[in-house]
């Protein structure tokens, strides 16, 4: 009989706000959607990393006869296979090199061919312009300064290049559109939260007189408080599951079916981090309007 009593108050409920409940609805749903996507977004920058740090190498760039009169670092002519030597007798000594390839300036000319060979400049270089390079890959990407410091400034050599550092500005981006999207969840989340306490107010002091009547018939403060935060709770519920819907969508329309086909090169999240997300969105919606709702009733309902 109680537990009828209490589901027939919240249909009653939901039926006298219902234009409120649905911006609620609406709100909660949207801003969970955004606190969802920005932690797959965090998950996605994690990914990349991981997969574009493994790869990356550093290059020690040596100097050709080209580099003497116009960079200072090859002042004194070009490498010497005396200093060639040298030089790859210190990387295999080092404990965070993994492998150390090399590659002649015939060689770059070819990838370097093949990789402009759309470009109106492909023509313009020759293979004695091209540098001798040793390509160095870490067992740790984040050891790069130990190149760096150990052969920076060293005769033959030009530059040091770590190409994580190409990179760091496209995660850097990555990052600043993930704590945008955290900005206008925050706004959300509040704009959310005035709602629900607004509607709970609304559904209280519209409630007024039943309130009153279950108080003078000896009903505890919990029981009569319990419709309103069952209410906010089930907007709050339908709320998640619209954003849960909104992830899911967005997972397979917009990553599975176009994204994944258009950018080849890019490791995307899969399945598990989603599902991993969604029991959270939808304890945050549940949560969060009911807490919100006893709270305001606390304050606001005085009969």
């Amino acid at each position: 009989m109680r537990a009828q009593f209490v589901l027939s108050e919240i249909g009653v409920g939901l039926r006298r706000n219902l234009t409120m409940t649905f911006a609620v609805i609406v709100s909660v749903a949207l801003s969970l959607a955004l606190a969802g996507g920005s932690l797959l977004a965090r998950e996605q920058v994690s990914t990349m990393k991981g997969y574009w740090y493994d790869k990356v190498q550093v290059s020690i760039y040596l100097c050709n006869k080209n580099d003497a009169s116009s960079d200072a670092n090859c002042a004194k002519g070009p490498v010497t296979q005396q200093q060639k030597r040298e030089i790859k007798a210190d990387l295999d000594k080092l404990d965070v090199v993994e492998k150390v390839y090399y590659e002649s300036a015939d060689e770059a000319y070819k990838h370097y061919k093949e990789q402009f060979k759309d470009s109106p400049l492909a023509d313009s270089l020759t293979p004695d312009q091209m540098q001798e390079s040793y390509r160095v890959k870490l067992k740790d990407p984040t050891k790069y300064q130990v190149l760096q410091t150990a052969f920076s400034g060293r005769q033959g050599v030009q530059e040091v290049q770590d190409q994580r550092s190409l990179l760091e500005n496209l995660f850097n981006l990555l990052n600043g559109m993930n704590i945008a999207a955290l900005c206008v969840m925050a706004l959300m989340l509040v704009v959310a939260l005035l709602l629900i306490v607004n509607t709970v107010r609304v559904s209280a002091f519209s409630r007024r007189r039943e309130t009153g009547i279950m108080r003078l018939v000896g009903a505890s403060s919990f029981y009569i408080q319990l419709p309103f935060i069952l209410e906010a709770a089930l907007a709050g519920l339908i709320g998640a599951g619209f954003a849960c819907v909104l992830l899911v969508g967005g997972k397979y329309f917009l990553i599975n079916n176009w994204l994944q086909q258009k950018i080849v090169l890019i490791n995307f999240i899969g399945w598990d981090a989603v599902i991993k997300v969604l029991p959270f969105i939808i304890a945050v919606g549940v949560l969060m309007p009911a807490v919100a709702a006893f709270i305001t009733l606390r304050k606001y309902l005085k009969v």
